[in-house]
This record gives structure tokens, C-alpha cells and sequence, in this order.
């Protein structure tokens, strides 16, 4: 019983790196444990079915566990399993017609004229949830899915930037736009 407690209390980190050594599916379902609510209310904010999310999830825990190897530490392991989850429902939506997130390149003016001012992300924050959660669905799934990680899961910049593997600045200006599509869906669609 107290090695159970043991390998209980380890670090996702090195539960990781005992799961890939030794391929024990208990420790993976510790892993699963931990982290199959989170998954699942991912996918659920995808597929908007119970059903669907179930298998979504399954499906995400199925593809790291044969992809756990590839965990190299450079993030936190829910960091890195977040980017997986998004990843796996991006492409579910898209139904295979899904893209790599190109790399944008940001023009500086565009830069100075992000706005992190509390003005701005109040009037976004004030609208309706009813209509909100219309107008999160008229935007494309990548454009939601930017706007959830920073504004319903609270992810930081920098934690978003290692989710989708890209600069600051096109976080930033990808927050943005997706920020004022929204906005546009929102005022001229849902009157």
C-alpha cells in the first residue's frame, strides 16, 4: 500500500518518465486519473456531445501512450498534454482538412497597436454569455480555441506560446484577431 502512495505523489514529470521506461499501463492510468476530467472538458468544448467527448478523450489517452515518449520536459507535463488535447480536437473538427498553424509574420505596426489595456478586454468581457457562446461558434476552431485558453482556462502568454509553438507576438496578435472576429460575430450577427 505505501508504494502505491509512493507513486501516487510523484511528479507528473517523473511518473512520465517511469511510464516510458518500463511501459506499465498502472502508472499510466495514475496519469489518466489525473488527468482525464481535463481532457474530457476539452474535447466536450469541441464536440458539444457527451458521447463524442468520451470517445475524444479515449482517443487523446490512446495517442499519448504511445506518444509519451516524445515528452521532453521543456514545459510542465499538463502544458505539454494541454497542447496535445488541443491539438487532437482541432484536428477532429476539421476533419483531417486541418493545418499546421502557419507561423505568421507579425508587422511591427500591428505590435504597437495590440492593446492589453483593461478597457479593451472589459467590453469583451461584458458580453452576453447566451449570445457569447453563439458567436464562439460562428469563429473558426482555431480563433476559439485561442480565446478559451487565454480567457476560460487562464493560460498566460508564455503557456500558450508553448502550447501552439509559436513567438509571443503572434500569440498576441492572434488573441487579437480572434478577440475582434469575435466581437464582429457578436454585434452584427446576434442583435
Amino acid at each position: 500500500m505505501k508504494a502505491l502512495e509512493k507513486i501516487n505523489k510523484q511528479t507528473d514529470e517523473d511518473l512520465v518518465e517511469a511510464i516510458v521506461k518500463t511501459n506499465n499501463t498502472l502508472l499510466f492510468e495514475i496519469l489518466y486519473d489525473r488527468y482525464a476530467a481535463l481532457v474530457y472538458n476539452k474535447c466536450y468544448g469541441f464536440a458539444k456531445d457527451a458521447d463524442e467527448a468520451k470517445d475524444m478523450t479515449q482517443d487523446v489517452f490512446l495517442k499519448l501512450f504511445v506518444k509519451l515518449a516524445s515528452f521532453k520536459g521543456k514545459s510542465k507535463f499538463s502544458t505539454w498534454l494541454y497542447a496535445f488535447t488541443y491539438n487532437h480536437c482541432v484536428n477532429y473538427v476539421t476533419r483531417d482538412k486541418a493545418k499546421k498553424f502557419e507561423k505568421q509574420s507579425v508587422d511591427y505596426e500591428d505590435i504597437e497597436n495590440l492593446s492589453e489595456d483593461e478597457e479593451d478586454d472589459n467590453s469583451f468581457l461584458d458580453m452576453r454569455v447566451d449570445k457569447l457562446q453563439k458567436a464562439l461558434e460562428m469563429i473558426s476552431p482555431e480563433e476559439k480555441m485561442i480565446l478559451l485558453l487565454k480567457y476560460q482556462d487562464f493560460l498566460s502568454i508564455k503557456e500558450i506560446e508553448s502550447v501552439l509553438d509559436v513567438g509571443e507576438s503572434a500569440v498576441k496578435m492572434r488573441i487579437k484577431r480572434a478577440k475582434d472576429k469575435l466581437v464582429t460575430m457578436y454585434n452584427e450577427n446576434l442583435k
